[in-house]
């Protein structure tokens, strides 16, 4: 199956991942590794519950990490792996502006 993430940040800076021939990450893999991410980015709760739903947590760690992280080859091919596998979708698109993630 093919797989696509595709991250849009402030003044329309664009990066698109494509995960053809990339060692897929199972689901509980990416749950962890987004978990991580999050804490080691200090990311906080969208919602005021506290709730961090698994698409809030892909957009907040999209958001925190910025064009910096996205330009790093490892770390945009992780977090791309990631979003896929905790998402359970082939084709993942976060419009951080938008403060949404579609499928």
């Amino acid at each position: 199956m093919h797989s696509q993430v595709s991250v849009r940040l402030d003044g329309n800076q664009e990066f698109r991942f494509d995960l053809a021939g990339a060692e897929p990450m199972g689901h509980e893999e990416g749950r962890r590794w987004l978990d991580d991410q999050f804490t080691t980015l200090d990311c906080e709760p969208l919602r005021a519950s506290g709730k961090v739903l698994l698409a809030d947590k892909v957009l907040t760690v999209a958001r925190a990490a910025g064009a910096p992280l996205m330009a790093d080859a490892e770390w945009s091919r992780n977090f791309a792996r990631a979003a896929s596998a905790a998402l359970a979708k082939a084709v993942v698109r976060v419009d951080v502006p938008g403060m949404a993630v579609t499928f």
